[in-house]
């Protein structure tokens, strides 16, 4: 992975609440809707190959089929972003903008590739993070877990029947997506160039993770996580395969130059904290009817975010924050701590700043109009999202 979170800046303070905008980089649907399509029929072609069955094991129909059905539902925003880079640099590169309007084979199967990396990583994401739903349903895991408490398991062998067939089911989606990135052109040179990104983004996430799993544990005490300490873990688990590698793989793709596709995934790394940033902020303070999600989780399991690194630096705050992880203090003084010392605003304002710096290098590259646009409303979207 070429650059550095390290380059992120440091949290300033002060700062506006976020508030609600689109909830897509919305417009231009013309290219996207067919595009979309696309990328939904090389996945149901995935799943459908019988290259990718397993006759003589009965557990495996049950479990590919679950896997199938728990990849559905997803936004695709990774495959958009894949669409925009990729038609920034054809019609620069060869075929005009006529040959960019059609669904490119090698780019479809490129973005679908990037959807089943996500969908891999949420699995095994559940699994770190012991959830059992995802997208209003319940997991593969849980799924096994309930077959195996009808079959007469013990509650505690069905959550490790749970959690191993999710293992499983993580592992299969991510040797997919692999597949579909190193077979998605017929040019050795981009090829190797493409698959590199996707794998350095798997690599990336692995640590992101771990590195997640590991700041947690530390609490609130005297070895809670700085603020750059959280925005690099932020890059590597989510930043750099929903936003960064994307950007650069589909550039890449396209034929760019090399400082081009580092140049706007320098720019995807930097929405993709940002975006991250506003998430904490919206777990912690956002509405639970609207995100979908609880706003006490976070805090209740001691997950080290922006707003806590900085609650640890105001002295009232970080009390209540080590009375929370005590068990001498509740959720709700918690949030109504970090709300007092302004810990909203200065997230808020960090997100602005990356995006700031995002918008900054964009403007650097020569973008068609259409894919500027797209850009523009998704740097405004990640500032202006209410779930």
């Amino acid at each position: 992975m070429t650059g550095s979170a390290r380059d992120l800046p440091e949290v300033p303070t002060g700062g506006a609440p976020v508030t609600a905008g689109p909830r897509t980089a919305s417009g231009h649907d013309a290219a996207w809707l067919p595009f979309r399509a696309a990328v939904l029929r090389e996945l149901e072609d995935f799943f459908a190959s019988p290259a990718h069955r397993v006759p003589r094991s009965p557990g495996f129909p049950l479990l590919w089929e679950r896997i199938r059905e728990q990849l559905a539902g997803g936004k695709l925003i990774r495959p958009r972003l894949t669409l925009i880079a990729w038609r920034s640099f054809a019609r620069v590169s060869g075929g005009g903008a006529a040959a960019a309007q059609v669904p490119d084979a090698y780019c479809v199967r490129l973005a679908a590739s990037f959807e089943m990396l996500h969908a891999a990583l949420l699995v095994h994401d559940d699994v770190v993070d012991r959830d059992w739903r995802r997208r209003g349903r319940p997991t593969v895991g849980e799924l096994f877990r309930r077959d195996a408490v009808a079959a007469g398991a013990s509650a505690e062998e069905a959550e490790h029947a749970g959690e191993s067939a999710a293992i499983l089911a993580g592992d299969l989606l991510l040797s997919g997506a692999l597949r579909l990135a190193t077979t998605c052109t017929a040019d050795p040179r981009r090829s190797r160039a493409v698959a590199d990104v996707v794998f350095e983004a798997v690599t990336a996430s692995a640590a992101g993770e771990l590195d997640d799993l590991l700041l947690s544990l530390r609490r609130y005490g005297a070895g809670h996580p700085g603020v750059q300490d959280i925005l690099d873990m932020e890059r590597l688990k989510t930043a750099t395969y929903s936003f960064e590698a994307p950007l650069r793989a589909g550039a890449l793709l396209a034929g760019a130059a090399a400082e081009d596709a580092e140049r706007l995934a320098r720019a995807g790394a930097l929405l993709g904290v940002g975006y991250q940033v506003v998430d904490d902020v919206l777990g912690t303070f956002g509405d639970p009817e609207v995100t979908g999600k609880s706003v006490d989780a976070d805090l209740r399991s001691g997950k080290a975010t922006v707003l806590t690194a900085h609650g640890m630096q105001v002295p009232q705050a970080r009390r209540v924050l080590e009375q929370l992880a005590s068990g001498t203090a509740t959720v709700e003084r918690a949030r109504e701590a970090l709300a007092a010392s302004g810990a909203r605003e200065a997230a808020v304002e960090l997100a602005t700043d990356l995006v700031g710096q995002a918008r900054e290098l964009l403007d650097g590259l020569a973008l068609p109009e259409d894919e500027r646009a797209q850009l523009d409303s998704l740097c405004h979207h990640v500032l202006n999202r209410d779930s």
